[in-house]
């Protein structure tokens, strides 16, 4: 071990004086350091859920992980996963623990994505979550505005949630739901709020899951769900500065600045607070005539891939 290593936990820590990627602004020590600094408030939101983290290898592109590589240390919780998708069983880790953390940390693991249900449990999700996705620009603003049009749906239809920076360009707003809700209901109500929000302003907010049918407007993804992910609250990503993916409440969005929340500044900023913890409404049972409606609005992303293919039709038709 070079002088710049060292243990915690248990886990050996190498390289640690490496850039983390082009454009971080970072060490691998940043997020070794960030990660063990807010544990306490980020493992509540990965605890018992199978896992993908986004790594970065020095000098190689980002990829997701989700099967869990031979090496392994066997302390490591895990849990299967069949994928339809690839017809076999992934193991996933299941990161409970701040040894866990600090293993994947070691790993360059920056971006942590679990899963919206528990291990063993996918058919009962514990939040739904809508994901505005802002056009191209500085657009931040515009995610903004639409984040508070969601917030209207929801006190329409009697829901709160919370909303949280994506630690990109966007805003995810997240709904605690009951124990008993459904994957399918969950589902529906999430297309449901989805629709009900770009009925309240039309030329800001969409659900057109085509990017060119989108039309400069903000994306209101209603497509996590069932086996979806989303980045856990206090996440970092893979983007210039390093950014995290922040807690920031409904009174202070409107202020908020995405890349002022960074792994350098995220645990001064919290102090001994949990934003997170705080914000998080408790769970919620869905109205069944939110469900309903939602049963109507069709999938967006199996729409778009007919849709496609109908164009495609059309242009060898006209061509």
């Amino acid at each position: 071990m070079g002088a710049a290593d060292e243990t915690r936990d248990g886990v050996s820590l190498t390289n640690l004086d490496q850039p983390l990627f082009d454009g971080a602004g970072a060490t691998k020590r940043d997020l070794v350091d960030y990660l063990d600094a807010v544990h306490q408030r980020i493992l509540p939101g990965l605890r018992d859920r199978p896992l993908s983290v986004v790594r970065v290898r020095p000098g190689q592109d980002s990829f997701m992980q989700k099967n869990l590589p031979k090496y392994t240390p066997d302390w490591v919780r895990r849990t299967s996963v069949w994928a339809e998708a690839s017809h076999r069983s992934i193991s996933y880790a299941l990161c409970d623990d701040r040894r866990t953390l600090l293993w994947f940390a070691n790993q360059r693991a920056v971006e942590y994505h679990p899963t919206l249900g528990r291990a063993g449990d996918p058919e009962h999700p514990t939040h739904l979550v809508l994901d505005l996705d802002p056009p191209v620009g500085d657009s931040f603003g515009a995610a903004v505005r639409t984040a508070l049009l969601v917030r209207q749906a929801l006190t329409d239809a009697g829901l709160a949630g919370a909303v949280k920076t994506s630690g990109a360009k966007g805003l995810h707003v997240i709904v605690p739901v009951d124990p008993a809700t459904t994957a399918e209901e969950a589902a529906a109500a999430t297309r449901a709020l989805a629709a009900r929000a770009e009925r309240l302003d039309p030329a800001l907010a969409t659900t057109a899951f085509i990017v060119e049918d989108r039309g400069g407007r903000v994306f209101v993804d209603s497509t996590r769900a069932y086996g979806a992910t989303v980045v856990a609250a206090y996440s970092p990503r893979i983007r210039p500065g390093t950014p995290v993916s922040y807690p920031v409440g409904w009174a202070d969005v409107e202020a908020a600045t995405p890349a002022d929340f960074t792994v350098k500044t995220v645990p001064a900023l919290l102090g001994d607070r949990d934003p997170w913890a705080e914000a998080l409404p408790a769970p919620q049972r869905l109205p069944e005539e939110l469900v309903a409606e939602g049963r109507s609005i069709p999938v967006a992303r199996v729409q778009a891939m007919h849709e496609g293919k109908r164009r495609a039709r059309a242009r060898r038709e006209a061509g």
